[in-house]
């Protein structure tokens, strides 16, 4: 997608070699006329999923998730917590998420009462590098027997594992930009396929 593409040049920053500094304009200020543009390309690509309910985990990937709702005409989402909260009752399905960018495991949760094994799910994030917090929302929905139709991510590190094992898995796929290598400072795009 040419405009997300464009932010992560002009004002996206390469920390050494594996970290993309993106919060500028995604996921700490957000740039919402570019997150609109981003839900509308995602909709565009899983349209015929018929997806019924977008799963997320808090808290980066909510903003995006709403705009992709929105131009799927208003699907529920549901985001997967990464603490326990004294006002949620019932059960809950679990995972462990390892996450690459605070370096610490977390356990998600969602409520069981908003997954089930009807659910047309279509999962969203931020970022992919090696796929666990993907893989945690996986496992949730496997728990709830509900359908995984579809992974929509906002930028994907190409250079790590997670993409490529997603793909393998059998899964649909969708990145929005891809992010091949980050060298001297600069980071190096994926042309379009």
């Amino acid at each position: 997608m040419n405009a997300l593409k464009q932010a992560i040049m002009s004002r996206g920053k390469a920390i050494g070699t594996d970290i993309i500094k993106v919060d500028m304009f995604l996921n700490h200020r957000i740039d919402t006329a570019l997150l609109a543009e981003m839900g509308n390309e995602f909709a565009r690509r899983f349209k015929d999923d018929r997806v019924d309910t977008i799963l997320t985990i808090e808290a980066s990937g909510i903003a995006v998730a709403v705009t992709v709702a929105q131009a799927l005409g208003n699907v529920p989402i549901v985001f997967a917590k990464k603490g326990e909260t004294r006002n949620v009752n019932g059960e809950m399905y679990t995972a462990k998420v390892y996450s690459f960018t605070h370096q610490k495991e977390n356990t998600i949760r969602v409520c069981r009462e908003y997954l089930n094994p009807e659910s047309r799910v279509l999962i969203i994030d931020d970022f992919l590098a090696n796929g666990e917090a993907v893989q945690g929302l996986i496992s949730l929905c496997r728990q709830a027997g509900a359908e995984v139709v579809g992974v929509g991510i906002c930028v994907e590190k190409g250079y790590q594992p997670g993409g490529k094992r997603l793909r393998e898995a059998g899964l649909h796929v969708e990145s929005l930009a891809i992010v091949d290598a980050v060298e001297d400072g600069k980071i190096i795009l994926r042309e379009d396929d």
